[in-house]
């Protein structure tokens, strides 16, 4: 089972900035995937929000996000992570990062926005 660990979320004021980081257990190396980071808001499905692939060379972001938010790779720390910025109270969700095509099954952070 792929170990994830999400953090960073919290309570934020819209227009605010936050970073959110995703750490890999040392046996799964994010430099061999490609990996998303989803968003759940309450009462809705599973979003997808952006991707990165493997060597962070290529990303790709949801039309609701674009200009916002910057998902970036440390593969030397396997960690990823994702600086939103701009916040709007729509961006509040449970936020997760994943391999393509599975579902989360990590903790997720939390991310608030709200005045």
């Amino acid at each position: 089972e792929v170990q994830l660990n999400e953090s960073g979320g919290g309570l934020v004021q819209p227009g605010g900035s936050l970073r959110l980081s995703c750490a890999a257990a040392a046996g799964f190396r994010l430099s061999r995937y490609n990996m998303n980071w989803v968003r759940q808001a309450p009462g809705k499905g599973v979003e997808w929000v952006s991707t990165i692939n493997t060597d962070g060379s290529f990303t790709s972001y949801a039309d609701s996000v674009k200009g916002r938010f910057t998902i970036s790779k440390d593969n030397a720390k396997n960690r990823m992570y994702l600086q939103m910025n701009d916040r709007k109270p729509e961006d509040t969700a449970l936020y997760y990062c994943t391999k393509p095509g599975e579902t989360p099954t990590s903790q997720g952070t939390q991310v608030t926005v709200s005045s």
